[in-house]
């Protein structure tokens, strides 16, 4: 596959005008094939992952920024904040943390509600990764040694099954991948415009809003 990267972007310099587009048009089937094969590989490898992670978790509500740590474990995640509006915790909401972890571990329903949480997180995650080959049109970036850059933006042809889907239409970004591995390094992503759900009456997502996943 990366021969053939170097092919395409080869010839963008050897043949004249009318054959560029053509070029250009193999490169582009090469990119969206490439994204295919190392999300399919994701898939596999996030399926049959039976490991637990440490990540932290930055999320934006209502002019409140919070960032949290979250730990996965067998039974569930734990989650506690760590920064609120880019500050540290005060002593009392130090305390409360403290209280609403303790509050978990005396609670058997309440780990459970975490660990459906998080499996739901989980087919949500290998939903989304199966979807983007078809939500995305892909085009070859940088390359970094075995790095390479996907950009991706919206296929006009799919058809978004659910409301959640159509998010995917307004949506522009990269991702990295290592062909070496064939794995998926990073994928970020903006909204280019403002998302309605029913008129907004459901809810709406403002245009900028911004992901990033290493």
């Amino acid at each position: 596959m990366i021969n053939a990267i170097a092919i395409a972007i080869g010839l963008l310099f050897i043949f004249p005008a009318s054959s560029v587009s053509q070029g250009s048009e193999h490169s582009e089937k090469d990119a969206n094939e490439l994204a295919r094969s190392i999300l399919q590989n994701e898939v596999k490898a996030e399926a049959n992952d039976q490991s637990h992670w440490m990540f932290r978790l930055e999320t934006e509500k209502s002019g409140r920024k919070e960032v949290d740590e979250v730990v996965e474990t067998k039974n569930g995640e734990l989650k506690r904040p760590v920064l609120i509006n880019g500050r540290p915790l005060t002593a009392r909401q130090e305390h409360d943390a403290d209280e609403q972890i303790r509050g978990l571990e005396r609670d058997p329903n309440a780990i459970r509600r975490s660990l459906k949480e998080q499996n739901e997180d989980a087919a949500h995650s290998q939903r989304l990764l199966k979807m983007l080959p078809e939500a995305f049109i892909f085009r070859f970036g940088e390359r970094r040694g075995d790095a390479v850059e996907l950009h991706f933006t919206p296929n006009h042809d799919f058809r978004p099954a659910t409301r959640e889907d159509r998010v995917l239409q307004a949506m522009e970004g990269d991702l990295w991948v290592d062909t070496k591995q064939s794995r998926l390094m990073e994928i970020n992503g903006h909204l280019t415009r403002e998302v309605k759900f029913d008129g907004g009456v459901l809810g709406y997502l403002n245009a900028g809003g911004r992901f990033q996943v290493k």
